[in-house]
């Protein structure tokens, strides 16, 4: 993704500040959104797969998942 940037100086040519344009600023936020909601899903995925890991190794009763949507 190119975005036009401004950059604000100070008096002593120091880079203070950078500007976008409004739409700008919008494609960059909806981009954002989208790699937080990926990094969720990993971060879920990994744990969920953690979960399963721990299940397989214990001896004790699993439940399946008719018994869980039964009792909902």
């Amino acid at each position: 993704m190119k975005i036009a940037l401004q950059y604000v100086n100070d008096i002593n040519g120091k880079t203070q500040a950078v500007q976008l344009s409004l739409t700008e600023w919008e494609k960059v936020l909806n981009k954002l959104k989208k790699y937080e909601q990926a990094l969720k899903l990993k971060s879920d995925l990994k744990e969920t797969f953690e979960q399963i890991a721990i299940l397989k190794k214990t001896k004790e009763h699993k439940q399946t998942l008719n018994e869980f949507l039964d009792e909902l």
